[in-house]
């Protein structure tokens, strides 16, 4: 059937994969953000300890991390569908348990595994497994726009959220996002076959050239001996390069969730209303759906390190501007705060899933980039405990703030030293290869 239609589309099949994979982060990714919004009210309900309540997304952010691997070997023998079928029904029956749930176990169950573990299989990194496959020349294009779909789900989904739990309470919003994300995502991810070759398709959608034509260019391989090597992980594992890649992915996460979990409360105690602060996050993420999507069609263009350092730059000038507007909050430092985490910050998405596979493409690809996943993910826990933990021991975010900005231009740096560019180049690959088409 996907073949069928396939065929019939005038234009290529890839860009349906990328429709559904931003409607499933959408939902998906917005699942777990939505544990922050079900804090409070479970806080009121039940009177438990603030750090166990809390415990319970820490909890679901481990066990994602140690099933990375997991995930990986599964897509690499039976392809994506697995993955995304069994992570759309792990958040949507944990949301269901979360909605009938009485005591703090069902909650790390339900709230803490089954959504931690889901939304890493059908988000950012069970995207990253397979999305790469359809593209080549806008691979960086095609990951943006379907990771802009964690942006644009959150200004959608959130606030639809939370007049439920005002009006209804958490329970009946827990029950209506489980039931949602399983009435659309199931039958929606039906749509994701196992790769292009599944149905006779080429990435980007490119024809074997007539007799007489040259094949369009694509990435450009500059290092044959690394790019025709079978990586397996022990391979992989023992180059310089994924522990590079370890250490700037991690480092990334780091920064990027540090703020996220600690920016309304720094901005509510420097001075701002709790209004403008909650405003401010989603402000960063209407911003970073653009920069997303530029930022992936300029890394075809430019180069993947390039952006990952622009994306860098951004939260390093983001944590510089907090600790500014820590010592004067005005309104515009705050503005140059979000255009600098959202516009440019947010822009490491687009290269995300790019990066990895332009170094260990091969067969076994599925489990390098699970075991990556782990580093990664344990990056993301760690930076907003560190920065908490900071918080509670000075008495401010300041020094919180200045490590998660130094650790940002460790990122770009290490990005720099795995140096993707240097295997497979993309420098002037989409601007030849639209050239090729003529007028």
């Amino acid at each position: 059937m996907i073949t069928r239609l396939a065929r019939r589309l005038p234009f290529f099949y890839g860009w349906v994969v990328v429709a559904v994979a931003f409607v499933t982060m959408a939902i998906a990714v917005n699942a777990r953000t939505a544990f922050s919004l079900f804090y409070p009210p479970l806080l009121d309900e039940f009177g438990w300890d603030s750090a166990q309540t809390a415990g319970a997304f820490s909890f679901g952010f481990l066990i994602s991390a140690l099933a990375s691997p997991v995930t990986g070997r599964i897509a690499d023998r039976w392809g994506p569908l697995p993955i995304l079928q069994g992570g759309v029904l792990m958040i949507g029956v944990g949301l269901i348990i979360a909605s009938v749930s009485g005591s703090l176990w069902q909650i790390y169950l339900s709230l803490g595994l089954m959504i931690g573990v889901g939304s890493v299989c059908v988000g950012y990194s069970g995207q990253g497994l397979f999305l790469p496959a359809w593209f080549v020349r806008r691979r960086g294009l095609a990951l943006s726009i379907a990771f802009a779909g964690a942006g644009a789900g959150s200004i959608l989904i959130l606030p639809v959220l939370q007049v439920l739990i005002d009006s209804d309470g958490w329970r009946t919003a827990s029950l209506s996002l489980g039931v949602v994300a399983l009435i659309v995502l199931v039958p929606l991810n039906l749509l994701v076959p196992r790769g292009p070759a599944a149905i006779g398709l080429k990435p980007d959608g490119d024809h074997d050239p007539a007799p007489g034509q040259t094949a369009r260019k694509s990435l450009r391989i500059v290092d044959p001996v690394w790019a025709a090597t079978d990586w397996t992980l022990a391979r992989a594992l023992r180059t310089s390069r994924f522990w590079w890649l370890a250490l700037g992915y991690a480092s990334a996460l780091y920064a990027w969730y540090a703020v996220q979990v600690h920016q309304t409360r720094y901005l509510v105690e420097v001075g701002f209303d709790s209004k403008t602060a909650a405003w401010a996050l989603g402000w960063v993420s209407l911003i970073g759906v653009p920069g997303q999507i530029a930022l992936g069609w300029m890394s075809d263009r430019v180069g993947r390190e390039i952006v990952w350092t622009i994306g860098c730059l951004g939260f390093a000038a983001c944590y510089g501007l907090l600790i500014l507007i820590g010592h004067h909050p005005h309104p515009g430092w705050l503005v140059l705060m979000i255009i600098a985490q959202g516009l440019l910050g947010y822009g490491i998405t687009s290269v995300y899933g790019a990066i990895p596979v332009e170094i260990f493409e091969g067969r076994s690809y599925g489990l390098i980039y699970g075991v990556l996943m782990v580093a990664t993910i344990g990056g993301g826990a760690l930076g907003p405990w560190v920065t908490g933990w900071l918080r509670d021991g000075t008495g401010d975010y300041q020094s919180g703030f200045a490590l998660a900005a130094v650790i940002s231009l460790i990122s770009a740096i290490a990005i720099a030293r795995a140096s993707p560019g240097r295997i497979r180049s993309v420098t002037g690959g989409a601007a030849e290869a639209d050239e090729s088409r003529g007028p």
